[in-house]
């Protein structure tokens, strides 16, 4: 049952972040000291360097994120991993936010940067959907459904996370005229 409410409630929740998008906009300000830095730098306006620069950093968000969970594998705190995904979740979505801020780019060139940059958590995707297919166990007799249950987690959260990094950063805020 606890499964069942963290497949469901995981992904209606950063859903439900994607429709309330525009008041977490705000939140940051435009005063913000990242989006001012990014605003004025010259490569981050174009599309594909900052498109490449949200990859690099979506890919350093989740293997540190992987790496600290690899740590905590090692202690017996209870609940503390829930609290590292958490914390990794409103990370990502604060660089996302910061970045769509900072973008001064055309619909057409925002698109292409959320594509290139959320690209990352699709190739995670397809990582975990061959590891799925071709899955086999260790020695006879190996049960390798947890296994099979993790890759499917994998493959949840890799696709929540495309869909939610590609809207936030692909979308231009309304308000702001772009």
């Amino acid at each position: 049952m606890t499964l069942i409410l963290i497949l469901l409630i995981g992904p209606l929740g950063v859903f439900l972040l994607l429709f309330i998008k525009r008041p977490l906009v705000e939140i940051l300000g435009e005063n913000n000291k990242l989006v001012f830095k990014l605003k004025n730098a010259i490569w981050f306006q174009n599309h594909w360097f900052s498109g490449i620069f949200l990859f690099i950093m979506n890919a350093v968000l989740f293997f540190s994120t992987v790496l600290m969970l690899y740590i905590l594998a090692y202690f017996s705190i209870p609940f503390i991993h829930l609290l590292v995904m958490i914390f990794a979740v409103i990370g990502s979505i604060l660089l996302w936010i910061i970045i769509n801020k900072a973008s001064l780019s055309t619909k057409k060139n925002r698109w292409k940067m959320a594509t290139v940059g959320s690209s990352f958590y699709i190739i995670l995707t397809l990582m975990f959907i061959y590891w799925l297919v071709t899955l086999k166990p260790s020695y006879p007799d190996e049960d390798t459904f947890m296994k099979a249950i993790g890759l499917v987690l994998g493959v949840i959260v890799t696709m929540v996370a495309f869909i939610s990094c590609f809207v936030i950063t692909g979308y231009p805020n309304k308000k702001a005229g772009n």
